[in-house]
C-alpha cells in the first residue's frame, strides 16, 4: 500500500506544479491575465505540501524521485493539454526518467 500511496502522491504534485506552472505560463505569456497567475501560484505552493505527505523521511530522495515524475508529466500534459506530439526519444527520456524514479524510490534498501 505504501508505493501505491507514494504513486498517488507524485500524481498529484505533478499535477499542482505543472499545472501552476502551465496557469503562470498562460496568465504572463498568453495575456490572460493576472486571476491565471494567481491560480498557478496557489497550485505551485500546494505542490510544495503534497510532497510532505510521501512516506520516505528524506527530502533529497523524494525530490530527486519527483523530478523523473515532472519530466513524464510534463510531456503528458502537453500532449493531453497542449496538442504537442512528442517523438520517440521524448518518450524514452520519459520512460528513462521513470525507471529512474522507481530505482531511487522502491529499490530494496539495508536497514
Amino acid at each position: 500500500m505504501t508505493v501505491a500511496r507514494s504513486l498517488v502522491l507524485f500524481v498529484l504534485a505533478a499535477l499542482a506544479e505543472i499545472g501552476g506552472a502551465w496557469l503562470v505560463w498562460q496568465g504572463f505569456r498568453e495575456h490572460r491575465g493576472l486571476w491565471w497567475i494567481a491560480g498557478g501560484v496557489l497550485a505551485l505552493g500546494a505542490y510544495g505540501f503534497v510532497a510532505t505527505f510521501q512516506p520516505d523521511p528524506n527530502f533529497g530522495r523524494i525530490l530527486a524521485a519527483y523530478g523523473g515524475v515532472f519530466v513524464a508529466g510534463s510531456l503528458a500534459w502537453g500532449v493531453l493539454v497542449d496538442g504537442f506530439r512528442p517523438d520517440r526519444w521524448d518518450v524514452v527520456g520519459a520512460a528513462v526518467c521513470l525507471l529512474g524514479v522507481a530505482v531511487i524510490m522502491y529499490a530494496p534498501r539495508s536497514g
